[in-house]
């Protein structure tokens, strides 16, 4: 479905590893309103790769290229057994986590507490990097620093040291982790966001690709960001419940390269993989999840909603529920 490019031309922009949120049919709307923006898994945990039911876990749809896998460890050998089953399932970046604060990645120790042990990071990022062999690239998600660290310091070394390992492009998280104090949601906005900090980042490392995250609402912004000279912009939560605004014009604004996607239009791309998806036994609601913001800010959006989540849960739910969904919005928008 996508033109074969380079990776890099894709990261101009991103659609973040989200837990609960971006998981394959999300990645599929996305990708029905954008060819050409890179997607993201949601984090897996190297034990559920390597112990738990890899298909379940790691299978997508062809359609989804560009598509990356995100995972979570700290111990090297067990990172490489996860990126070379990554790399057999055909996915064209496997991404380390640094950057997780939650309780569960603390008692694993790993996420954004990697920060804290660069040798460590470095040998898990060695180990991932000689494991794919070129087969799939190998990328890194941060944080600007944990706790009490000094940013400007424990940055730099970190990109320094984890690019001397082979790993061409960073996405940087803009803000700290606070491992202690903080819950996971209170630390996506509680902590500041130091965008010149990872600007700086890109003009210290030009050779690394530096990816900025961490409070980018528009597409205005993100173009504001990429003409500085970073590399890409990701998207978070706002690619999530404001998609259209922020994938359905991206092809045509970012890379130059398509044309816009409406609400509508997504809807209809969609039913052909809601039909393939309900022949599985997937229910309803599971798959239009992650639409119920395709119409945000449109007259009619509420009712949208409404039809989609009353109805949408019950057994034997079908294509039917989001015509009535549209002709219940489309009128209003007219």
């Amino acid at each position: 479905m996508t033109m074969k490019r380079d990776l890099a031309w894709h990261a101009r922009l991103s659609v973040a590893p989200m837990m609960d949120w971006t998981d394959r049919h999300c990645r599929y709307l996305h990708r029905m309103l954008s060819r050409h923006t890179l997607l993201y898994t949601e984090m897996v945990t190297v034990s559920a790769i390597l112990h738990g039911n890899a298909e379940q876990l790691l299978g997508f749809n062809p359609a989804e290229h560009p598509v990356a896998l995100q995972i979570g460890g700290a111990v090297p050998e067990d990172l490489a057994k996860a990126t070379a089953i990554g790399c057999d399932f055909g996915y064209d970046e496997v991404n380390l986590n640094v950057g997780c604060p939650s309780d569960r990645v603390q008692s694993g120790r790993f996420g954004a507490c990697l920060m804290q042990d660069p040798g460590l990071l470095a040998d898990c990022a060695r180990a991932m990097t000689e494991q794919s062999a070129g087969r799939t690239q190998i990328t890194m998600k941060c944080r600007i620093g944990v706790d009490d660290q000094v940013p400007e310091a424990v940055l730099p070394d970190l990109i320094e040291k984890v690019a001397a390992q082979g790993i061409e492009r960073i996405t940087i998280h803009a803000r700290m982790a606070w491992l202690q104090g903080l819950s996971p949601r209170e630390n996506r906005n509680i902590p500041p966001l130091d965008y010149p900090l990872v600007h700086a980042m890109k003009t210290r490392f030009p050779a690394v690709r530096i990816i900025l995250n961490g409070g980018v609402q528009t597409l205005d912004e993100v173009l504001c960001h990429l003409g500085t000279g970073i590399d890409g912009v990701m998207l978070g939560r706002a690619a999530y419940h404001t998609p259209v605004a922020t994938l359905g014009s991206a092809d045509r604004r970012v890379f130059g390269d398509g044309q816009d996607c409406s609400a509508d239009q997504a809807v209809l791309r969609m039913l052909p993989y809601i039909d393939a998806q309900l022949s599985k036994g997937v229910r309803l609601n599971r798959i239009t999840r992650p639409m119920l913001g395709l119409f945000a800010g449109c007259p009619g959006a509420r009712r949208w909603r409404q039809v989609l989540s009353q109805e949408g849960h019950k057994p034997g739910a079908g294509p039917e529920v989001l015509e009535r969904a549209l002709s219940a919005v489309l009128p209003a928008a007219a």
